[in-house]
């Protein structure tokens, strides 16, 4: 019974320690801190291939440093990638001895021109009606084989979204031709040109390594890029500071990097990511997930516009795509008697599961979620308004968040992150059938 009585007493000793140190860490002074540099006109707006953004990429590699974390890249917290401009020129080809439309081709390559045929060394792949589309093409690209790649007119929505006359790419490992078509193929020509433009970019990066299950991820992420300069208000302010989008996320990226850096007992490994070009395309996450085995990555956290109040108020945010996994109940369950209450996204005609950095790793079935705040409801004027009518606008700046509100949401991430961390809860995995 002493016993019992003990191990009760300690625990409530360890949450109550607990509870006193994660408000050290994380509070309304050091979130204004953080927030006030990164949102600052030093920046520049942080627009992608802008000395704004080099600024605060700088900014926030020297606040993973000061956390502790280990760099991704020997030691430096930059992840750098190299991404080509592609303007389409022509394409033109034969399936069976027939002319394919060249609308019907898609190039997903790095190289100025291809000329194939059935001799030239390509593996032939069919995407049938039964596939999804996104996660095959993921799965060819990663296997660092040439391919030609039949795809069924049952995908020719996603595959059109894969046609523009000026796209960005990365470096390829293969090349990929892609042309649609129902037909059995037993012989093809396919012929196609782009010119290239080479563009440096680079997320940032740090590591806290897991204890006993190193080889399993758990994902801390928001994009630290914004617009740059745009219309000048009234008072002459040109700046796009980008306060809420996403300063305020990338923020708590770095207050949750700093906190799980100094109490250093996670079993899973811990990786705190700021993407870049997310405004232009999310080409930062895509990259960066890119590098990790989805199999491995347990959880993501996306987090993105939190620093105005949700529609229910304080101490309240909402999670995209709550109801493709149980990662949310867990969340919950992590805050029960607490004050602080996860929702299920209210937006979803809007789709917002699919359009932030989560996007890439959820559509590998993939845990992960993006954390928001946002107003989002529609008006008559724009079907993605935000209710505050900063965003995309030049008065998105420091003065119109709650550093108080963001303090309370950060500090609910890390307590309801917790089971996941410590590698007792292992959220279910999205259905990648439902992402045709």
């Amino acid at each position: 019974m002493k016993k019992f009585l003990f191990m009760g007493l300690l625990a409530t000793t360890t949450s109550c320690v607990f509870a006193q140190d994660i408000d050290k860490i994380i509070n309304a002074t050091e979130v204004e801190r953080i927030e006030r540099i990164l949102s600052s006109d030093d920046m520049q707006g942080r627009r992608t291939f802008t000395p704004g953004i080099d600024k605060a990429a700088l900014f926030i590699a020297e606040e993973f440093k000061k956390a502790g974390l280990q760099p991704v890249n020997g030691s430096s917290y930059l992840q750098e990638f190299t991404m080509y401009r592609t303007k389409f020129i022509s394409a033109s080809g034969e399936l069976n001895g027939v002319a394919v439309d060249s609308r019907n081709v898609v190039g997903l390559t790095t190289q100025p021109n291809i000329s194939i045929n059935e001799s030239s060394g390509y593996e032939k792949v069919v995407i049938s009606a039964t596939d999804t589309l996104y996660p095959a093409i993921r799965r060819l690209q990663a296997a660092k084989k040439n391919y030609v790649v039949i795809v069924d007119t049952f995908h020719r929505r996603l595959f059109n979204s894969l046609k523009s006359t000026r796209r960005e790419m990365f470096a390829a490992d293969n090349n990929l031709m892609l042309v649609l078509s129902n037909d059995a193929v037993n012989t093809y020509k396919i012929e196609f040109k782009q010119e290239l433009t080479p563009m440096k970019l680079a997320n940032v990066v740090g590591i806290i390594p897991g204890k006993k299950k190193k080889d399993e991820y758990v994902i801390f992420s928001g994009h630290y890029d914004h617009l740059g300069f745009g219309k000048a208000t009234a008072a002459g302010d040109s700046i796009f500071n980008g306060a809420n989008d996403d300063a305020a996320g990338t923020t708590a990226v770095m207050m949750l990097a700093h906190y799980f850096g100094q109490k250093k007992d996670n079993e899973r490994t811990l990786v705190f990511a700021a993407f870049t070009a997310e405004e232009v395309g999310g080409f930062g996450s895509q990259y960066f997930s890119r590098q990790y085995d989805p199999a491995k990555v347990i959880a993501m956290f996306n987090i993105e516009m939190i620093g105005t109040e949700s529609k229910w108020g304080t101490n309240s945010a909402f999670i995209t795509g709550y109801e493709r996994t149980d990662m949310g109940k867990i969340l919950e369950k992590n805050l029960e008697g607490s004050k602080f209450k996860f929702y299920p996204d209210p937006y979803t005609k809007q789709n917002l599961f699919y359009r932030s950095d989560n996007a890439t790793l959820a559509r590998l079935g993939v845990p992960a979620h993006t954390i928001s705040t946002s107003r989002m409801e529609a008006d008559s004027a724009a079907v993605n308004k935000t209710v505050d009518g900063y965003y995309h606008t030049a008065d998105d700046e420091i003065e119109t968040l709650d550093m108080k509100n963001m303090a309370e949401i950060i500090k609910a991430i890390a307590i309801s992150a917790q089971s996941i961390i410590a590698g007792k809860d292992t959220p279910t995995r999205v259905d990648t059938k439902q992402l045709r």
